[in-house]
């Protein structure tokens, strides 16, 4: 079907098409014409930019009017349809042939080579040359300021001057004064099989009806005018038999209908239709009034400024079963929204949903960054999620951002429709361009935006996130793809010797601006966020100052400890220059219980401990928590925050709260609680459950049962029942995190410059091979072993790991390290041969 349309927007790759009826299209950068592909592919073979070759920017801006022809209709995932279009005059001209070419008429053609005395333009007519001469473009070149020569893949209107050896050779002219008084007429032998939309006709009016007009033209022609294509200035003055001027719109391909319009803007070829000032898109009209209603159409109103706008029939009424003729008899009042304008049609395209009249984002233009939008999934691919804000808006949430930390398998944690809640990272309205991150601590922090590096003056503490983790320092992003530099002195008050492994891409840290270059656009960053001391004691710290702030659950922070308690740690949160107190109960300095009680041992007043996580906040009592286990779940979403929201069959990640002779209580993150029968308990037969489970301690349950009246969660234990499936890896992932966590506190002992037995410790870790002096063998079979490298420690191998060894006290041994036990300082060994070959 061949159209004529208005550029609306201008892209790197594409033009987006106003069509009439208040349609839109859009015409890829492969389908402008035969010279401009052609270059486009040399470019893409060559890999370097070619002189000759313009952008779409740079020869066509919106406003342009440009003959189209459809290529295909698709419907998208959303429902809606995709019109793509090509302005090839190959394709938009087909029903010419060079005999049919006669002097007069009006073709588009684009420029396909510049010559020394003109231009060949592509008119798309096969054996036929076309050639503009150099002095026929001049006033066309001044008049639309776009440098000192047409360039190739131009669009131009051209009036053919002159016909040679029967249409072999034409001779054109783009001058605007004739163009635009060009006329088709009946001695230019125009046919149905190759009118053009854009030509300006006589016409003559044969019936006018409510919904338009029918008119006839160069002789023998017929036509249709619709409601939305009469002269606004006349309305429906039109009687039978007047002439009037009229421009072609469309040529259906098998019915060949011709539509028409009698709007003045379309009347002289080369022109542009009035477009919508910019402070109108979006407006909210409080009284509009009804025209005219066409009620398989929709609805025409007055606006409050004497314009005219379109409201399609569907945004007359919220649904159709709630919608009301009565309502729109011609005077009725309705408040409206602008949500576009059709510039091929010269009207505002209005809604009247209370939904849309009230929505808070309408187009691009409406989004800044840092704005917290709401949205739904749309599609999941391999580079990210495209999340649905709106009809008319669609954002790209990368894979980094799909949560707190990398999400290897999204699909399980997000389905098509999910309502997502997302935040701005960036907008670009020009480029339809929306990105976006789904990081809880990015979402919820309400430290400052830092969007641009005029804002990044010293001192300024905000939220960004890793995307490079190096020997010389981190690289944190913020918003707009603001990027900074974090040296390796500023990522701790302790050194750190391989930043890789403390921080991964993705992670959201709090940082300090130090220096700020916004010309060279050079940012220097800190995690080190305050240097001051933290108050000596609690009453320092004022309640106000403490009210002040408030934490959500799950927001990482970073703490140095005030003070070791019997219960725990007291701590002051580092983000708020040591003015707000905290506290970590032991049982909450690691997944493995044994752990947390060497950790205690080993921290000492002053020591900052990185990335803590807030579990509750009530006011004056913050309690922060260490498990990885229980971090992993908060930032992957795998838990519930309401008693509403739990499933059976879900398994959460907790920590025993409680243990009673019937059961374990078990707590999740935000304060849900669900309990575990003595029978649910463990694969194995329970006695007593103090001697399968203590407070504190972290457990992976599986939920049994509800009850909503009595707000109770039975839960399942059983590790044969809570694997997710890969058991084994869940086994190495959780031995891995031991092994990290052990290998921390030797450092943290290793840096305090500890007494020898303590270094003696450090340098022992499993699989570590020792040459030992045998000592004594105790009546349960188990033997005691001595050494230089193990002074003042006791160190054991039970009778299984004496393997076939006599013990000869005074002799010395070969043993190999299977557990170190720190707090009493014991030290078990295996003599065993195939353990000590391995």
């Amino acid at each position: 079907m061949l159209l004529l349309g208005c550029i609306k927007e201008v892209s790197d790759y594409e033009l987006v098409i106003s069509l009439p009826n208040g349609l839109s299209g859009f015409v890829p950068v492969t389908q402008i014409s035969d010279a401009y592909s052609k270059l486009l592919s040399k470019e893409v073979a060559q890999g370097e930019l070619l002189e000759d070759l313009n952008s779409l920017s740079d020869m066509y801006s919106p406003g342009m009017l440009v003959r189209c022809i459809v290529t295909s209709v698709e419907k998208s995932a959303d429902g809606r349809r995709s019109i793509k279009l090509s302005i090839d005059p190959k394709k938009v001209n087909k029903g010419l042939n060079a005999s049919a070419l006669a002097s007069g008429m009006l073709l588009s053609g684009f420029v396909s080579s510049v010559e020394d005395h003109g231009y060949l333009i592509d008119i798309g007519v096969s054996g036929t040359h076309a050639f503009l001469p150099r002095q026929k473009a001049q006033n066309y070149i001044k008049a639309v300021k776009r440098g000192p020569d047409l360039k190739i893949g131009q669009n131009l209107n051209c009036i053919i001057v002159e016909v040679k050896n029967e249409g072999r050779v034409v001779r054109l002219s783009v001058d605007r004064s004739e163009v635009a008084a060009s006329l088709a007429t009946e001695r230019q032998n125009w046919t149905l099989s190759n009118l053009l939309p854009g030509l300006v006709v006589k016409a003559r009016v044969q019936k006018v009806v409510p919904l338009g007009m029918k008119l006839s033209f160069l002789s023998s022609f017929t036509g249709i005018v619709d409601f939305m294509h009469m002269d606004p200035e006349k309305s429906m003055n039109y009687s039978p038999d007047q002439v009037m001027k009229a421009c072609i719109l469309s040529i259906h391909p098998t019915s060949k209908v011709v539509r028409l319009t009698l709007r003045q803007a379309f009347l002289h070829p080369g022109g542009s239709p009035n477009q919508l000032s910019n402070d109108r898109m979006g407006a909210v009209v409080e009284e509009s009034t009804v025209k005219a209603f066409y009620k398989q159409f929709g609805a025409v109103f007055e606006l409050d400024d004497g314009t005219l706008a379109f409201a399609r029939l569907k945004h007359l009424s919220k649904t159709r079963k709630s919608f009301k003729p009565g309502a729109f008899k011609t005077g009725c009042k309705h408040k409206c929204r602008i949500i576009d304008y059709s510039l091929m049609d010269e009207m505002c395209i209005v809604s009247l949903k209370y939904q849309i009249i009230e929505a808070r984002f309408l187009q691009y233009q409406d989004i800044h960054t840092g704005d917290v939008v709401q949205g739904k999934v749309f599609a999941l691919k391999p580079i990210g999620m495209q999340v649905k804000v709106t009809d008319g808006i669609k954002g790209l949430v990368p894979s980094m951002h799909l949560a707190d930390v990398i999400l290897k398998q999204p699909e399980k944690k997000y389905n098509i429709g999910d309502e997502v809640r997302c935040r701005v990272l960036e907008c670009n309205p020009a480029g339809r361009k929306l990105i976006l991150t789904l990081k809880k601590t990015l979402i919820q922090s309400k430290l400052p935006v830092l969007s641009n590096y005029e804002d990044a003056k010293a001192g300024l503490i905000t939220h960004g996130f890793v995307v490079c983790a190096r020997e010389f320092g981190c690289i944190v992003k913020f918003y707009n793809d603001v990027k900074g530099l974090v040296p390796k002195n500023e990522l701790s008050l302790e050194p750190i010797s391989s930043p890789d492994k403390v921080f991964h891409e993705g992670q959201v840290v709090k940082v300090m601006v130090l220096k700020c270059d916004p010309q060279q656009e050079r940012l220097l960053l800190s995690f080190r966020l305050s240097s001051k001391p933290a108050p000596e004691d609690k009453k320092e710290c004022t309640p106000e100052k403490k009210q002040e702030v408030k934490y959500q659950i799950g927001e990482m922070v970073d703490v140095k400890v005030l003070k070791k308690k019997d219960s725990g740690l007291e701590v002051s949160i580092l983000e708020d220059e040591g003015n707000v107190i905290a506290s970590i109960p032991t049982v909450h300095l690691s997944d493995f219980v044994a752990t947390c009680k060497l950790l205690w041992h080993c921290l000492q007043e002053g020591d900052v401990l990185p990335r803590v996580m807030c579990l509750s906040d009530k006011g004056d009592h913050i309690i922060l928590s260490r498990k990885s286990a229980v971090i992993s779940a908060v930032q992957e979403e795998q838990i519930v925050r309401s008693f509403s929201e739990i499933q059976p069959g879900m398994l959460l990640t907790g920590y025993v709260r409680n243990v009673m002779p019937f059961g374990v209580f078990v707590e999740f993150p935000f304060g849900v609680t669900g309990l575990a029968p003595k029978v649910s308990m463990s694969d194995k037969f329970v006695t007593d459950t103090k001697d399968h489970f203590v407070v504190g301690q972290t457990v992976i349950a599986k939920v049994m049962s509800t009850d909503e009246e009595k707000q109770r969660v039975l839960l399942n234990l059983k590790v044969s029942e809570c694997s997710s499936g890969d058991s084994a890896a869940e086994s190495f992932a959780l031995l891995n995190q031991y092994f990290k966590e052990m290998k921390e506190i030797r450092n943290l002992l290793r840096r305090r410059g500890e007494p020898s037995m303590a270094q003696g410790l450090c340098e022992l870790v499993p699989g570590k091979e020792l040459q030992l002096v045998m000592q004594d063998v105790k009546e349960d079979g188990s033997a005691l072993f001595s050494g230089s490298c193990v002074t003042g420690l006791t160190v054991t191998a039970t009778r299984y790991h004496l393997g076939d060894k006599n013990i000869v006290p005074g002799e010395k041994t070969k043993a190999l390290v299977l557990h170190v036990d720190a707090l009493t300082s014991k030290v078990y060994v295996s003599l065993r041969e195939e353990l000590l070959k391995q």
